[in-house]
């Protein structure tokens, strides 16, 4: 247990008690993280704009002593997203010229992405959609959700959904299974996937009632957000495994940080731990210019180099495709096969 709260020993594998002794404000930074109470009202600042929530159990997995542990760096807030570089963005792909309804982006013709909450159980540092979090507006309404339903139903081009947020994981079980049981009732969805860091962060949220209610919905996929080996715990395997014994495929997108997994050593590792727990090394992700995230970005070089080499000396089983993502409808770009000092790459939906 990373500290003695009341409890913890006997309630440690409920979720809900996971997200209510989160840690969120800038005196629980001094006392249980070690900041500096010279930095709390700094760092309260910071949480204004940004705030942050990390649950125990995540919490558990970091050496609280070591200002450079990959767990921290994720999770713990840094006084350094106050900085805003030239080329950041709040929104750097462009996702809200493609709200079509609130809540619902139709960026690319066959699929569609449905936000369902701005909601975390683990407020990543890095987020691509921490705009979001300015708002705090929580769950969507029931109603917001029909309107998103009923946009789906009257474009029959739209073949996959995508079940994202915030994380639609913090949703009741019963509302996620309202959600796709009405998203499946489209004749011509047929396919839905859902992303979520819950696995990594939260494990305890997989059980078997969550599990049986995907199950109810295949095809559907999962994919999800490990971006360090030593987040491949045995609880995150366990959560990962349930999912697959109902059928359910699992994947992985990780996103290249800087002090995280911008080493080969750490990224092979990674892959491998994740092989060996059958969830699929799907994509690496060029972090995102979000406002506040410049100290995570890498050279995209550094990137491809990592990528090449991880291709030259893994399995292919375990070998994810190093990506850039575009705005408007360009889409992603596979960097990896490419010369960067050849021609540029062709994007790709």
């Amino acid at each position: 247990m990373p500290w003695g709260t009341a409890g913890a020993r006997d309630r440690w594998d409920d979720w809900h008690w996971q997200c209510a002794n989160r840690i969120r404000t800038a005196s629980d930074l001094v006392e249980k993280i070690g900041i500096g109470r010279d930095l709390e009202q700094r760092y309260a600042e910071l949480l204004t704009i940004y705030p942050y929530a990390v649950t125990p159990y995540y919490l558990s997995l970091m050496h609280r002593d070591d200002p450079d542990d990959p767990i921290r760096l994720q999770c713990i807030p840094d006084v350094k997203e106050l900085e805003f570089g030239p080329d950041e963005r709040d929104d750097p792909l462009a996702e809200q010229q493609h709200e079509k309804v609130p809540g619902l982006l139709h960026r690319f013709p066959d699929r569609a992405l449905v936000i369902t909450t701005d909601r975390c159980a683990v407020y990543c540092r890095h987020c691509m959609r921490k705009r979001l979090w300015r708002a705090r507006r929580g769950d969507r309404s029931n109603e917001e959700l029909l309107r998103m339903v009923d946009y789906i139903r009257t474009h029959p081009e739209i073949r996959e959904v995508i079940v994202s947020g915030g994380d639609p994981l913090m949703l009741p079980t019963e509302r996620i299974d309202r959600l796709l049981g009405a998203l499946r009732a489209i004749p011509h969805v047929e396919v839905v996937r859902v992303g979520s860091r819950i696995p990594v962060v939260m494990p305890m949220r997989i059980d078997e009632e969550l599990c049986r209610t995907l199950e109810k919905y295949r095809p559907l996929w999962f994919v999800t957000h490990f971006n360090h080996p030593r987040e491949v715990s045995p609880e995150a395997a366990r959560a990962c495994d349930l999912l697959l014994r109902r059928g359910i495929p699992v994947s992985n997108q990780s996103v290249l940080l800087r002090g995280v997994n911008d080493s080969l050593e750490v990224m092979r590792e990674l892959c491998q731990a994740l092989q060996r727990i059958s969830v699929r090394p799907y994509y690496v992700f060029q972090c995102d210019p979000v406002r506040g995230t410049g100290h995570f970005r890498t050279p995209v070089r550094a990137g491809v180099a990592i990528a090449t080499a991880l291709r030259a000396t893994s399995s292919g089983l375990c070998v994810p495709t190093f990506m850039v993502d575009t705005p408007g409808r360009d889409g992603k770009i596979p960097l990896e096969a490419y010369r960067l000092e050849g021609e540029p790459p062709r994007a790709v939906p």
